[in-house]
């Protein structure tokens, strides 16, 4: 379910609203509970289970955490911290890494272990990032542990910010969670918020998606068109995630949560330092306050500066997605940032400021396209040489390897694919690839690699590596929501 369906708008919201208002205040925490369970059921009802062992889990070791350091045992406390940690990253690390890891072994390794094909609960990486923040605070003693089970699982589960964020620190809602107080104005506020970010979604973003979907689609786009198209795609990645951002503030305002800002106008940046405070702010600040600081910040010298942007960045990338595309924007950002603290910001102070925003815009930009291609090989497409080394084998068969090539995305493709939809290199099969060589102008290497890509059209991107790979890259978008 998402915030601009219909059964959203005209029957979950009303309903849970309706029932939330009229049930006694002490209930109304229970009330969002049960509604956030109808409402990521609704499109995950089996991994319900996951997020409530993720709730219970949290919820006592905070108990626990707490206990052993009100009774001085500061080495139990930081051991059952640990477990904690342990525990959540394990999680989220068996339904998100586990095939990534499984495709990296077999690539390095050849050894053919078969991919679990797993699915990726919704929200998962959210919600994981939340209740760690609240054990970890706990440790911290800068809240105390809930003792109502019901209200850490509301916490956790509370259907605004579930499924897109923004990731909303115990810290900051905790005094609400107990002692909110609703009213006319406030709810107003919040719908009047909603609005808007619907009106991002639908009317901005939606359309302005499928004037990208348009030129994406075309084969050889001029550089005016793919400029277009890079464009149109930075507007819609914009619009839909603060679209989804500003719904979940409004929403949090109905039912009397302040949910902190997480986009402050991120274009209107002079550096990719800046950007970052503005972008994703919840994201940002969770990084910094759990991994970024504790690793020691700018405290010990520029050197152990730089190795903890890397360490911070790296896993900001992984974080996004299981992809070393991932990897590779984090680390482009990384080296952005490191770039700034050395020298650039004192180059970008003195230049004009629109100087500024073009450098980060177009930085902004060209991660993007990283993101998707990190090799500027549009996907869906195979290196020649895989072709010249394996297509035409003489038993007229095409290897596996060169069949996840063609797959663009390797097993995940594959696996919505059978292999008898890639042809073997005979009989029938080659005049079919001559005659589509013909209409085309291509050879008949690139024919085979045109059938092999599932149509995909094999393209030079050498004059506009960066535009083409943006225009390839709409993943992104949605890949990071979970």
């Amino acid at each position: 379910m998402v915030f601009s369906s219909t059964v959203f708008l005209l029957l979950f919201l009303p309903l849970t609203a309706a029932v939330y208002f009229l049930c006694p205040r002490r209930a109304r925490n229970t009330v969002l509970l049960l509604a956030s369970l109808v409402f990521y059921g609704w499109g995950e009802p089996k991994y319900i289970l996951i997020m409530l062992f993720s709730t219970v889990f949290d919820y006592t070791n905070a108990r626990l955490i707490g206990h052993f350091r009100t009774t001085g045992r500061e080495k139990a406390a930081k051991a059952v911290l640990i477990v904690d940690i342990v525990g959540n990253l394990g999680i989220l690390g068996f339904f998100k890494y586990t095939d990534f890891a499984i495709d990296n072994i077999n690539s390095l390794l050849s050894a053919g272990i078969p991919a679990l094909g797993l699915s990726l609960p919704i929200g998962i990486s959210f919600y994981t990032f939340q209740t760690m923040s609240y054990t970890i605070d706990v440790y911290r003693g800068i809240v105390k542990p809930q003792r109502n089970i019901l209200n850490v699982g509301a916490y956790v589960t509370l259907f605004p910010q579930l499924i897109a964020g923004p990731i909303v620190q115990y810290k900051t809602v905790e005094h609400e969670l107990m002692f909110r107080r609703e009213s006319v104005f406030e709810a107003s506020r919040g719908m009047q918020r909603f609005v808007v970010g619907l009106a991002k979604k639908v009317l901005i973003a939606n359309q302005v998606g499928a004037l990208w979907e348009e030129i994406a689609a075309m084969s050889a786009p001029s550089a005016a068109t793919a400029w277009l198209g890079a464009i149109a795609f930075t507007f819609q990645i914009y619009f839909d995630f603060s679209g989804y951002s500003d719904m979940a503030i409004g929403l949090g305002h109905l039912f009397g949560f302040h949910f902190l800002e997480n986009f402050e106008h991120p274009y209107e940046s002079r550096t990719v330092t800046e950007f970052w405070r503005r972008w994703h702010i919840s994201l940002s600040t969770w990084f910094r306050e759990y991994v970024y600081i504790p690793l020691g910040g700018n405290r010990h010298g520029k050197a152990r500066q730089i190795l903890n942007l890397a360490i911070v960045w790296f896993l900001t990338g992984l974080w996004h997605g299981a992809s070393w595309n991932f990897v590779l924007w984090g680390m482009y950002y990384a080296l952005l940032l490191i770039l700034e603290k050395l020298f650039l910001l004192r180059w970008l102070d003195k230049a004009p400021r629109f100087v500024g925003h073009l450098y980060t815009i177009l930085c902004f930009i060209m991660g993007l396209g990283a993101v998707r291609h990190h090799r500027f090989q549009p996907a869906g497409t195979v290196p020649l040489r895989h072709v010249h080394r394996h297509v035409c084998r003489r038993d007229g068969t095409v290897p596996a390897a060169v069949q996840r090539r063609a797959a663009g995305a390797g097993r995940r493709r594959l696996h919505h694919r059978p292999p008898a939809a890639v042809e073997p290199c005979g009989g029938a099969a080659v005049r079919r690839r001559r005659r589509d060589a013909a209409h085309r102008g291509r050879g008949g290497t690139a024919a085979a690699v045109h059938r092999l890509s599932g149509g995909r059209q094999l393209q030079s991107v050498f004059v506009f590596p960066l535009l083409m790979t943006v225009m390839q890259g709409r993943s992104f978008a949605y890949e990071s929501t979970r």
